[in-house]
């Protein structure tokens, strides 16, 4: 929308759509509803509550409609409601009496909502839009990592010369270097996916003080669980204030906020590469790459991956560190909060996008590649004198420091010459002789195997 505040929901809103079902208002009415429904389900189901009666399969039917047929419209008059109630979750009862109203259900109007603190129906909802935010933003993070394993085997022979602190250094291959930045991703994924998403249905301040005072022999953890658990594909969290404590909101953020971290690192790398022209970047007919230079196809899907990424972990850092804190049994600092997940998660989708698109568009420039391996003999400095070291040969770090270090140019011929002039095992002078820095990859491409 072209009069939207946030980039997310204007210039971003079509790469974040999916979102919208996971993080919305509506979304978090909709799931408000789910539990509020579910909550008295269960309570008719449990014999202990005679009051409760057990529900015809009409009444069945029209709770469960109520569920799957609620609309962004439907939400609409839970807004509507709240205008008066200033209570976002008591607008949802009361939402839900109207429904039932002039049915059989209509007796049980007082079970809704009964026992229940708001931030139990608000935390169980919170978890659903994790839930699934998660499952939208898991499969984004997938495709990165498909593509970099996909790279790293295409490229896993091909060397590359290396570089450290911004200077030459031992060879390695392309595919080892991005088959590296694969299994870093793919462990902060994995952390992300194995963490439980909690929840609680115990009352006002996690006792279940007020479910006791009016039945006190029902088993009311079991029941809570049933819906936590069962009903809602979520683990029950047992020890809790009037809120569940978020603990594993901030687990969730902080594995997604590493790996958005590591993909900064891999997006820099990218981009590195691309100036230093190891890669170039295919063409799209009728983009621009500068308003003045017609020459120019700048990284700027890496650029932009990262930006966004910096946006992400700005917000996730906040929510990690700000959600498991609450004022004795609860204060409301986490509610607004809360309301901004989608909007670390949004930020997320738009760079993991960037990125795929970037990585797409990359293509090998095998004779650029080549050329500095080729013009950068002072590598194998390492490997000789490691060998002069196997030889018992005398300071030969500083003899190759002697020779190397500082020079305006260390040629194929300057090594060769040294190495003719050592006393070693001839296996060994020959092993050098033949080596060259494309040669020179170590075990790269058997690491890259191990992916």
């Amino acid at each position: 929308m072209i009069t939207a505040i946030s980039p997310i929901d204007g210039r971003y809103a079509s790469k974040v759509a999916e979102l919208t079902e996971c993080f919305s208002e509506y979304a978090l009415v909709r799931n408000r509803v789910r539990v509020e429904v579910l909550w008295l389900v269960a309570l008719c189901a449990e014999a202990g509550i005679p009051e409760c009666r057990a529900l015809t399969s009409e009444e069945q039917n029209l709770l469960t409609g109520i569920i799957d047929d609620f609309t962004p419209q439907e939400a609409e008059k839970v807004k509507a409601i709240e205008r008066t109630t200033n209570h976002d979750v008591k607008a949802v009862e009361y939402y839900l009496k109207q429904k039932i109203e002039g049915t059989s259900l209509e007796e049980l109007s007082e079970f809704l909502h009964f026992a229940c603190t708001s931030e139990d129906i608000n935390n169980l909802s919170h978890a659903l839009m994790l839930k699934d935010g998660l499952a939208a933003l898991l499969p984004h993070q997938q495709e990165i990592i498909d593509q970099l394993k996909a790279y790293s085997n295409d490229w896993k022979t091909v060397p590359m010369l290396a570089r450290t602190h911004g200077q030459t250094a031992s060879p390695t291959t392309i595919g080892k270097e991005l088959a590296v930045f694969a299994d870093r991703l793919a462990r902060q994924k994995q952390k992300t996916e194995a963490v439980e998403i909690l929840g609680k249905l115990n009352g006002a301040v996690g006792n279940y003080n007020a479910h006791l005072s009016a039945y006190p022999g029902i088993d009311w953890p079991a029941l809570a669980k049933g819906i936590i658990e069962n009903q809602l594909g979520l683990e029950q969290n047992p020890f809790t204030t009037q809120i569940e404590p978020h603990d594993y909101m901030a687990e969730i953020f902080d594995a997604i906020s590493r790996f958005n971290t590591i993909l900064i690192d891999l997006d820099r790398d990218i981009w590195t590469y691309i100036s230093m022209a190891y890669f170039g970047q295919k063409t799209v007919a009728g983009e621009v790459g500068s308003s003045t230079m017609p020459h120019k196809v700048n990284p700027i899907d890496f650029e932009n991956s990262e930006g966004n990424l910096g946006l992400a972990n700005a917000l996730f850092d906040h929510l990690s560190a700000k959600l498991p804190i609450s004022r004795l049994q609860r204060d409301l600092t986490d509610s607004t909060v809360l309301r901004n997940m989608g909007v670390g998660f949004g930020y997320s989708m738009i760079a993991y996008q960037s990125t795929m698109k970037g990585l797409g568009k990359l293509k090998l420039n095998d004779g650029k590649i080549a050329a500095d391996l080729d013009n950068a003999w002072e590598v194998m400095a390492e490997p000789v004198q490691t060998v002069m070291r196997k030889a018992g040969i005398e300071k030969p770090y500083e003899k190759l420091k002697d020779l190397t270090r500082g020079q305006d140019k260390i040629t194929k011929e300057t090594i060769r010459e040294f190495v003719q002039t050592l006393e070693l095992d001839e296996a060994d002078k020959q092993r050098l002789l033949e080596m060259s820095p494309a040669t020179y990859i170590g075990m790269a491409e058997a690491i890259v195997e191990k992916l």
